[in-house]
């Protein structure tokens, strides 16, 4: 299986989700949730005579209690509903619950907390924060890891293409993200951050293992003088089987989550099961064959 000589159809396929994934969040952008605006989750267990729908309970907040927009989405493991409004007051958090319990014959309060604005901001500045040290951080250690092996590819480029791949495995689940935003009001909130730094995490894993194989390789055939595509090729064969072994145990339990799981983390096992995919395919099909472009590059040069 001849990888690295394919290398431009792989590389202009992922070319084109990032630009669309790009182009979608500046177009779209995200939704963000009540942990980055500010307001109020609510969650209540509702029962009545007649069907309970979340279009029932959104159109009793908003017209019987004069609630802005609320979005409610039921949850299925606990047989109950999620309410999310902008900020509520003890006092019209006391209000709203008299105007559900008139509304239906049972009203069970789960949980009730809100955020205010200024966490939310503060919120999201770490978030950002977290990701790009993550970013630097993972580069500057496999430089280190990889300094040993400078010939034919300097140890910096390693960290740079694994950057590279890291920026191709998160900002496409983030481009599906603001798409469905769009179309489908989903909201983002801190578990998709953590979705996200875990991708990175798992992705750079990935891309390690054939990296690693790649220094063996070059190390057992430097004294025959191996092409480094050759070489790059016969490691990304050698890993292929564990890399997509280890990803597909992992996609069928987030499968099983996205169907099954509890719905306020249905976005987090989504972004996860997506960015898994992608991850897998990046550090077989992207992040190798652009380390050897970049060495026929410099060969140009």
């Amino acid at each position: 299986m001849n990888i690295i000589r394919y290398r431009g159809i792989f590389l202009s396929i992922s070319a084109v989700l990032v630009l669309a994934s790009i182009a979608a969040l500046l177009i779209f952008g995200f939704r963000p949730a009540i942990d980055f605006t500010g307001g109020t989750l609510w969650q209540v267990r509702v029962s009545d005579a007649s069907p309970v729908t979340e279009q029932r309970i959104s159109e009793t907040l908003a017209t019987t209690g004069g609630v802005e927009s609320p979005v409610v989405y039921k949850e299925l493991t606990s047989d109950s509903f999620l309410i999310k409004t902008q900020p509520l007051s003890e006092m019209d958090h006391q209000r709203l619950s008299g105007v559900l319990k008139n509304a239906f014959s049972s009203v069970e309060e789960m949980q009730f907390q809100s955020i205010g604005p200024t966490i939310g901001d503060q919120l999201r500045s770490r978030a950002i924060w977290a990701g790009i040290l993550v970013l630097v951080g993972i580069s500057l250690y496999i430089a280190f890891a990889f300094r040993k092996v400078s010939y034919p590819v300097s140890s910096l480029k390693y960290g740079l293409v694994t950057l590279v791949a890291l920026f191709h495995d998160a900002i496409i689940p983030m481009g599906i993200l603001a798409v469905l935003g769009k179309t489908h009001g989903i909201e983002i909130d801190t578990n998709f951050v953590v979705a996200i730094l875990v991708i990175i995490g798992f992705s750079v894993h990935d891309t390690i293992v054939v990296f690693d194989r790649i220094r063996e390789n070059l190390l057992l055939h430097r004294a025959g003088k191996q092409s480094f595509d050759v070489t790059v090729n016969e490691s990304i064969v050698q890993t292929m089987a564990r890399s997509i072994n280890t990803s597909l145990t992992l996609v069928l339990m987030l499968i099983a989550l996205v169907i099954f799981g509890p719905a306020n983390l249905r976005v987090f096992t989504g972004v996860l099961l997506v960015g898994t995919i992608f991850g897998t395919y990046s550090s077989i099909f992207i992040a190798s064959p652009l380390l050897t472009l970049w060495h026929k590059f410099d060969i140009k040069k």
